[in-house]
């Protein structure tokens, strides 16, 4: 599997799409839960974790390439770094 855009592509084209179709028909019912969308087509699938997003997507659409992962009702999924800057908690 090869990414066609940049990963800064696929992160804007991706937020686009989850914010306009998406966000307003999950984020009620399904807060925490992952989406994975196909920027090309705007295809998604939703799951638990990851992989289970994922291989919803992969269900419905084989080909997608280039997948944007959410978490409902955040900003990001994973945080990066060992701990907190120091005086902040």
């Amino acid at each position: 599997m090869t990414l066609t855009r940049t990963p800064y592509e696929v992160a804007r084209i991706g937020d686009e799409i989850y914010e306009r179709d998406i966000r307003a028909l999950i984020e009620a019912e399904h807060h925490g839960e992952i989406v994975a969308i196909d920027v090309d087509s705007g295809s998604w699938g939703l799951g638990k974790n990851i992989l289970e997003a994922r291989e919803r997507l992969d269900s419905a659409l084989p080909e997608a390439n280039d997948v944007f992962l959410v978490r409902v009702g955040e900003k990001v999924i994973h945080r990066f770094g060992g701990r907190s800057p120091r005086g902040q908690q």
